[in-house]
């Protein structure tokens, strides 16, 4: 078997273009506001990208970098200033923050109608009863690639190996939304020894680790659809979580890296700002 690539790119110039016809409809343009606290090159770039994503979906995209001593006082007063700003529909914070800045603390203190990342605990929550309206952007480049699939999510055995924050835990929660049967691994299972006796069992493997070829391409399910979240760089290529030649020749679907999840991270940050516009315009 040889699997299909699934490639984020064509994905995202699709809803892309969804966006931007929404966007030509309505009343004013959206406003994203970027915070960036000190210098930090990836940060920088990133948000370069998010600028030019934005500004060619009709987005207005205002970028403001703050000192690199700046306190966490006094980035919580910078958030709240757009917080209570009616214009303003969406508030992100680049990372990586200062050491001194906790940003599980800070991400509490962006309003939760205008957290586009969807990270504020009052968002999280939704997802546990199905209400979510703002996803964290990864999870749901990782669910919309699921979908491009066309495979029905109900009684798949899915293994996601990562709990984090940002990917692992509102992932499995998505999941198990759709009535997959969601097995979560992390740093204990594979102390364990029992990581890869989880994976080899997967219809549905996410990997979201950030460890270059974690998973070997020999424990990919003869069919699997394989999800790699993870970008590391090893002898300067860019490469996944998983052992990709090996288990492209196994799976059914295979995301490549870069150029899986990636180019659709920050399209679900437009998409989720399209939704934060129109509730706050409903009010």
């Amino acid at each position: 078997m040889c699997a299909k690539l699934l490639e984020g790119k064509p994905i995202a110039v699709r809803i892309k273009e969804e966006i931007k016809k929404e966007v030509e409809e309505f009343s004013s343009k959206p406003v994203l506001v970027s915070v960036q606290v000190g210098d930090n090159a990836g940060s920088e770039s990133y948000a370069k990208s998010q600028k030019k994503t934005a500004e060619n979906l009709g987005i207005d995209y205002r970028y403001h970098k703050l000192n690199q001593d700046t306190t966490e006082s006094a980035l919580i007063e910078f958030i709240y200033k757009f917080n209570s700003d009616t214009a303003v529909h969406g508030i992100i914070i680049q990372m990586p923050l200062p050491a001194a800045i906790d940003y599980k603390k800070i991400s509490q203190y962006i309003s939760p109608d205008k957290d586009v990342e969807g990270m504020h605990p009052a968002n999280m929550g939704k997802i546990v009863f199905g209400k979510a309206k703002i996803l964290p952007c990864t999870p749901a480049a990782c669910m919309q690639l699921l979908k491009e699939t066309g495979v029905k999510l109900y009684g798949k055995e899915v293994v996601v190996v990562g709990h984090s924050e940002i990917v692992g835990k509102p992932l499995s929660l998505l999941l198990l939304e759709e009535f997959a049967t969601v097995t979560t691994c992390h740093i204990a299972t594979s102390k364990a020894l029992k990581l890869e006796e989880h994976v080899r069992k997967a219809e549905i493997l996410i990997v979201a680790v950030g460890r270059p070829n974690l998973i070997p391409g020999d424990w990919i399910k003869q069919g699997a659809i394989v999800i790699d979240v993870g970008i590391n760089r090893v002898e300067g290529k860019l490469v996944g979580d998983v052992e990709f030649e090996n288990a492209a020749k196994r799976a059914s679907f295979i995301t490549p890296v870069p150029g899986g999840v990636g180019p659709l991270t920050v399209t679900m940050l437009m998409k989720n700002l399209v939704q934060a516009y129109k509730f706050l315009n409903s009010k």
